[in-house]
């Protein structure tokens, strides 16, 4: 059933045929980091930031007042009532299915990667590639291809070399848990922002522990340091 909420579709760039500007919603909750990538991308990529967000409800009623062709999002956007990270994705996934998704990120754990790639995002970046590729990624999913940043690919590609030890056993839920947990949050705090119960987190939080062999929370927040796992 059609989303009530959803704005027009968004199929292609063009007007009859003529290219027309690329319609942008940039999300991200730091405001400077807002004005750099609107300047970048309205002076390099031939496309206009139709609006801006700086969390994911800000997001959520972007998407639903204004038409657009492509959304920038960071992936971490901390303090709204809505759940970032992969319940952010998800929820766009399923809400914009037609609206292409580059995600920017500074998570470096192939485990959060994969995790963010499986919810059908069209591009990401690593924040510090941003910059040089930012233009490159939003070309290339305007036109429906997949693309992945240089460090983003490297992280991947060394993850499948190597195995990725343990960390491949994780599922996307409880590497989820496990972001937010080194992030700050605790399992009350955890359990609202995901609308699961708090036993649940709990439980989902001690699997993936278990799966890495961290014996306390002090290890947890290690690992997560040491591995890339916040963001």
């Amino acid at each position: 059933m059609p989303q009530r909420d959803a704005p027009p579709s968004a199929k292609a760039a063009t007007d009859g045929g003529v290219p027309r500007t690329l319609r942008i919603i940039l999300a991200d909750d730091h405001p400077v980091v807002r004005s750099g990538v609107r300047m970048l991308l309205e002076h390099n990529a031939g496309a206009a930031v139709v609006a801006e967000a700086g969390t994911p409800e800000e997001l959520f009623a972007a998407l639903a007042r204004v038409p657009a062709d492509l959304v920038l999002t960071d992936f971490s956007m901390p303090g709204g009532g809505a759940a970032d990270g992969l319940s952010m994705l998800g929820r766009l996934q399923r809400r914009w299915p037609e609206v292409p998704v580059i995600v920017l990120t500074m998570a470096g754990n192939a485990s959060v990667l994969q995790a963010i790639l499986d919810t059908g995002v069209r591009g990401l970046l690593n924040k510090s590639d941003a910059l040089t590729e930012l233009t490159l990624a939003v070309q290339a999913v305007s036109h429906r291809r997949l693309y992945l940043g240089a460090g983003i690919r490297r992280l991947l590609e060394a993850a499948g070399v190597e195995g990725d030890g343990p960390r491949g056993t994780l599922s996307r839920r409880e590497t989820e848990v496990l972001r937010l947990f080194s992030s700050g949050l605790t399992v009350s705090e955890i359990a609202r922002r995901l609308e699961r119960s708090v036993k649940t987190v709990s439980r989902q939080k001690m699997d993936a522990m278990a799966k890495l062999g961290l014996r306390s929370d002090l290890e947890l927040y290690a690992y997560a340091r040491e591995h890339g796992l916040q963001s």
